[in-house]
């Protein structure tokens, strides 16, 4: 009996994370056709497919679609725009401060 009640405990351990991956997402499914009309409209936009450069793909990649984006008159879902400016990397700490902090007698 206990061997019964240890192969359900283990069997239910294996099969949980199974269950819980394979739950459906509210994403939009594509088509094989969509997909390959996406990447027939990034690579006339200048982007190329498996060229061997990975140095830069991120940034090329993201062009791609900023092109594609403002052909098909797409405005990005990020919010609306941003006017003005900011700073980062500024000194959070006075000279003083530091001073006082690290340089002991």
């Amino acid at each position: 009996m206990k061997s019964l009640i240890q192969a359900v405990v283990v069997a239910a351990a294996l099969v949980a994370p199974v269950v819980s991956f394979a739950q459906q997402s509210d994403a939009p499914k594509l088509t094989r056709a969509q997909v390959r009309a996406e990447l027939v409209q990034l690579e006339k936009a200048g982007y190329r497919v498996g060229d061997g450069d990975n140095t830069t793909y991120p940034a090329q990649v993201q062009a791609a679609e900023a092109k594609v984006a403002t052909q098909n008159g797409a405005s990005s879902g990020y919010g609306g725009a941003v006017s003005g400016s900011s700073q980062s990397g500024s000194r959070g700490v006075s000279a003083a401060d530091w001073t006082a902090m690290y340089n002991h007698p």
